[in-house]
């Protein structure tokens, strides 16, 4: 049996199989002549073998000795979700995939299902044969099962995924190697649970619409697939109720990972800042006038600021200091009304001096004073906000370090392959 190409490859591929002695042969070549003619990534192909019976893994090696970009893995023991654990946890490529052995999923959609991860822009990456652009053809009994698990999923488990089960999904490997030490199934709701800790962790996943056409002879025995989906999902509840499954730790370092570097450089940020001062100061006069009907001008200014205050500082939060998630949200409020605070402070004052001057002034002569001390209120929140509340931590280093201890699941060594 020939390596894998030397080098690691950008896209590894797997094919989960058990006895599967005739369509294996055919498919794998299939995919590789088509990988090998249009994906413009490296790739590898690995079969694993799930415990077949049959002449599948002689099949297999075979392959693997006649195709240098395919290789092939041999399990003692059967499950779709037991195979993928393993080849994945093991993969030194970016990105790992699988897809059923007979190609259900047009090969088309290869390239769009990988191509997110490999830029960055998606953690995991789904086909779907419930979006409005698949073109699906399956036999109504299968429609009606698959549609009805999707909807049972989507409302117990209050997913935004549209199709747990299609065999055809992608994942960046370091995702799968934080991930997979938290998946407890071995066979077939192996998907569903991956994907629901996957967005209950705070990953993006991408959904990719494919033309599928189903294989008549699919050797899954529905009804039986059906009750171990069930008591997955039960299973899978439980844990996510009870805070048995350890997410917490995941979906921080998932949020700090995600946060959007520093805007580079003071300039840009204090452009962004203006332009997001000029329309919070257009807000918060079109407010004061309006409160100013039905109450005090003291009353009016507190009203107004507070409100585009929580607006302006949800506003810098993302776009001028490039924080995104909900890490550190409530606390960056809390700091941002201390600011608001201050300014309060800086135009009420100023109210305080205008009417001790001219106790019955005009709302223009109002307006002016209060554009001039928003000016000065505005300087000082920014060297605020820049000092003070959106400081950049030190990568949260001491919080990566807290997530290693209370969860060293997340920091399980890799598995070797159980290659023959």
């Amino acid at each position: 049996m020939n390596d894998p190409t030397s080098s690691s490859p950008a896209v590894e591929i797997v094919i989960p199989v058990y006895n599967e002695e005739t369509d294996l042969g055919p498919s794998v070549r299939r995919l590789d002549a088509y990988l090998g003619a249009t994906f413009p990534f490296t790739y590898r192909i690995t079969i694993a073998d799930n415990a077949s019976t049959d002449s599948t893994w002689k099949v297999a090696t075979d392959l693997a000795d006649e195709l240098a970009s395919v290789s092939a893995v041999h399990l003692d023991q059967k499950g779709r979700g037991r195979a993928l654990h393993q080849v994945w946890l093991a993969s030194d490529a970016t990105v790992v995939a699988y897809m059923d052995v007979d190609l259900s999923t047009d090969l088309a959609a290869v390239l769009p299902l990988v191509a997110p991860l490999l830029s960055g822009h998606s953690d995991v990456a789904i086909g779907s044969r419930l979006s409005k652009s698949s073109r699906v053809t399956r036999g109504t009994k299968r429609e009606f099962i698959s549609r009805t698990y999707n909807l049972i999923v989507k409302t117990t488990l209050s997913t935004k995924f549209s199709d747990a089960q299609c065999g055809f999904k992608a994942i960046r490997t370091d995702r799968a190697r934080e991930l997979l030490p938290l998946v407890e199934d071995t066979q077939w709701f192996f998907d569903t649970e991956l994907l629901v800790l996957a967005e209950r962790s705070g990953l993006r996943i991408h959904e990719v619409p494919v033309d599928w056409v189903d294989d008549p002879d699919s050797r899954v025995d529905i009804v039986r697939t059906a009750i171990d989906d069930l008591k997955g999902i039960g299973r899978l509840s439980r844990g996510l109720a009870t805070g048995r499954i350890p997410l917490a730790a995941l979906r921080s370092r998932t949020q700090a990972e995600q946060a959007a570097p520093a805007p580079p450089g003071i300039v840009r940020q204090l452009v962004r800042f203006a332009i997001i001062g000029v329309l919070s100061t257009l807000a918060y006069l079109v407010l004061f006038l309006l409160f100013r009907e039905v109450m005090s001008a003291q009353w009016s200014n507190a009203l107004a600021l507070l409100i585009t205050a929580i607006a302006n500082t949800a506003a810098n939060r993302r776009v001028t200091f490039g924080v995104v998630g909900s890490h550190d949200r409530l606390r960056h409020q809390a700091q941002g009304l201390l600011v608001f605070a201050i300014g309060l402070a800086l135009t009420s004052g100023s109210l305080i001096v205008l009417h001790a001057i001219n106790p019955s002034p005009s709302r223009s002569v109002e307006v002016v004073v209060l554009v001039l001390a928003n000016i000065g209120a505005t300087l000082l929140r920014f060297l605020l906000f820049r000092a003070w509340v959106f400081r950049r931590r030190s990568k949260l280093t001491h919080i990566a370090a807290a997530d290693s201890l209370a969860n060293p699941l997340l920091t399980s060594p890799t598995d070797p392959r159980n290659a023959s």
